[in-house]
């Protein structure tokens, strides 16, 4: 979301882009993505950009199902950071709370970033 948002996409653009790498399956995102895209609203150099921003996540919120964190997902991130970490192995936190909420609710992650939610043991990424 975060790179299409960045190539001036619409949402609708960007969840095609998915199906067609995914097949018509059910999209969502995780709570932990809308903090993502809400912190580059606050980073944008210039008003239309944030305004652009703004209104991006504004559709995502209203067309996407949005996954909370819930107290099992936490869990689980704890779980999977912690059993990560004693093999040296250290996942971004963001990363780690939206791949363990797909994990946890079945789903894959659709990314260009493959690199660090493979990291995260389970979970089926499949590369944007």
């Amino acid at each position: 979301m975060i790179a299409g948002e960045r190539r001036k996409e619409t949402v609708k653009q960007v969840i095609e882009r998915v199906r067609v790498a995914c097949g018509d399956t059910e999209c969502a995102l995780s709570v932990v993505s809308i903090v993502e895209l809400t912190h580059g609203i606050y980073r944008a150099k210039s008003n239309a950009d944030r305004v652009r921003r703004t209104e991006f996540v504004e559709e995502l919120t209203r067309d996407m199902i949005v996954h909370p964190l819930s107290l099992l997902i936490a869990q689980l991130a704890g779980r999977i950071e912690g059993e990560q970490a004693a093999r040296g192995i250290s996942i971004d936190f963001a990363d780690l709370v939206i791949g363990t909420t797909a994990l946890h609710l079945g789903f894959d992650v659709a990314t260009i970033n493959t690199r660090h939610f493979r990291l995260i043991p389970g979970l089926n990424v499949v590369a944007l």
